[in-house]
Order: C-alpha cells, then sequence, then structure tokens
C-alpha cells in the first residue's frame, strides 16, 4: 500500500533526491561506511528509545527537545541560533532526548547542529530530515546520530522496512511518523521500531488537532511507544496527553522563540 503524498512533501522530498545525487559526489557511500564505522567504535549510540523509557518510567514525560532554526511556514524561528547552548540548556530542564534539524533547503538546518549540540551535552540525538535513501541514513551514524525519523507520508512500504532495518543494523533507533490510519497502518506493517511518532498536523491542510492522536492511539500495539508531535503549547495539552497513558512528547517551536529553552521546557512539563 502507497499512502498520497502531499504536495509541499513532494517539493521537499524532490529537491532531497537531488540533493543526495550532490552528497554522492562529493562523499562516497563507501567513506561514509567507514566514519560510520569508526562512530560505532568511538562514539556509539546513546540509546534514543530506552531515555524516552527511563524518564517514563520514573513518572516523567519523556521530552524530545527540538533544535530547530527555521521552518518553511514561519521563518527563522530564533535569531541567534547557538544548538550548544541550547542543547545544554534543554539537559537542565529535564529533555530525555534532542532532535536536531539537518535539512538546509526548507528548515536552514545542517548536519554540524546535530554534531555540536551532541557534543555539547549526554542526551541521544535523533537526525530529523527527510530521510529516502540509504546513503541518509549512513550519513546519520557518521555524523554521529543516536536515531532517524522515517516519514511514512514520503516512503513505501519497501522503503520504509529498509531504512528500518538498515538503521537498526547500524545500531540506531528509529522514529517513524504517521499523520492518519493509512500511514499508521504503512508503518506498523513495515517497521519493527518500537517509536510511532503521531503529527497532529495535518499535511494537506496544515491544521493542527491534538485529536489526531487521540483518535489513532487505540490503533497502536501496546509494544509501541507513542510519541505526540506537534501542538503541544500548554500544560493543559500536556495534562491531556497524559491523562490518556500519553508520555512522549516531541516539542519544538514553543521553546526556539524563548529566550531559555530550558526554562520554558520544564516549565510546560513540571
Amino acid at each position: 500500500m502507497q499512502v498520497e503524498t502531499p504536495t509541499v512533501l513532494r517539493k521537499i522530498v524532490a529537491r532531497k533526491y537531488e540533493e543526495i545525487v550532490e552528497r554522492k559526489a562529493r562523499t562516497s557511500l563507501e567513506n561514509l561506511e567507514i566514519a560510520a564505522a569508526a562512530a560505532n567504535a568511538h562514539n556509539p549510540v546513546r540509546g534514543f528509545a530506552s531515555a524516552l523509557r527511563r524518564n517514563i518510567s520514573q513518572g516523567k514525560a519523556g521530552v524530545i527537545a527540538e533544535v530547530k532554526k527555521a521552518s518553511p511556514s514561519k521563518g527563522v524561528l530564533r535569531e541567534h541560533f547557538s544548538p550548544k547552548d541550547i542543547a545544554v540548556s534543554y539537559e537542565k530542564g529535564g529533555a530525555a532526548c534532542l532532535s536536531v534539524l539537518t535539512d538546509k533547503d526548507f528548515f536552514q538546518g545542517h548536519e554540524d547542529f546535530l554534531v555540536e549540540a551532541r557534543s555539547a551535552c549526554s542526551l541521544p540525538v535523533i537526525r530529523k530530515d527527510f530521510i529516502v535513501d540509504p546513503y541518509q541514513v549512513m550519513e546519520a551514524r557518521a555524523i554521529g546520530a543516536d536515531c532517524i525519523l522515517l516519514i511514512a507520508a514520503c516512503l513505501s512500504g519497501k522503503e520504509l522496512k529498509e531504512l528500518d532495518q538498515m538503521a537498526r543494523d547500524l545500531s540506531m533507533d528509529v522514529l517513524v511518523e504517521v499523520h492518519n490510519k493509512a500511514e499508521l497502518d504503512l508503518a506498523l506493517e513495515n517497521t519493527e521500531t518500537e517509536l510511532l511518532g503521531i503529527n497532529n498536523r495535518d499535511l494537506h491542510t496544515f491544521d493542527l488537532s491534538l485529536q489526531t492522536t487521540f483518535e489513532l492511539m487505540n490503533h497502536v500495539p501496546k509494544d509501541r511507544l507513542i510519541v505526540t508531535e506537534s501542538g503541544i503549547h500548554t500544560r493543559d495539552d500536556v495534562a491531556a496527553m497524559r491523562e490518556n497513558d500519553i508520555h512522549a512528547f516531541l516539542v519544538g517551536e514553543a521553546f526556539m522563540r524563548v529566550d531559555n529553552p530550558g526554562e520554558k521546557l520544564a516549565e510546560l512539563f513540571k
């Protein structure tokens, strides 16, 4: 089964395939494999899923705090953008993990942001990008990522299966993201990852509704850990999720617009 890819994603993914060709011309897959092997030897994964579960087992929220400079719809979110300072702030604020945007063309991200953020703290880090090719998975481990994001809306079942397996072969965790029941079915059928992200933003209309998580959660097997994504802005939002046994969150823009992201995180989730 193939799900319909929203227009904005088609544009991003088309550019992503061009970017992969450009990157392969600069660095071969073979050289990336050497770098990934070196990373596994000297900079091993920190356990992304286990960090979330550890926080949750202690009665806390498992928060994936996002390091994001800009977005296509909102523009620059943070003028003074220091991944190192943001990472330190998040760790002090109680984050379980970090999410770092590495897409350059649409989010003004970079791989160096991930390297800098991860080096500044002890938290595991997910490479948040539009991953559509094995080259990007190898690249993620080579730069030190502990986890990758796979977006079901822009991948076939076969691609999901291949990329999920490859990431896990490289010792990384995988967060597979869905927006609706069709994508959820595709993800459950083709991945073995324990992390299931439910994005509350409709990619066709850009509307936000926390009801998306509440509607889809009942179709998720109990052995998967649900991560609710987008639209978490208030303590009432957090409370509503936790009352429904959703304890893992990916939050970005709410933190990026304030002077001290970690303080905002602690305030939102205390």
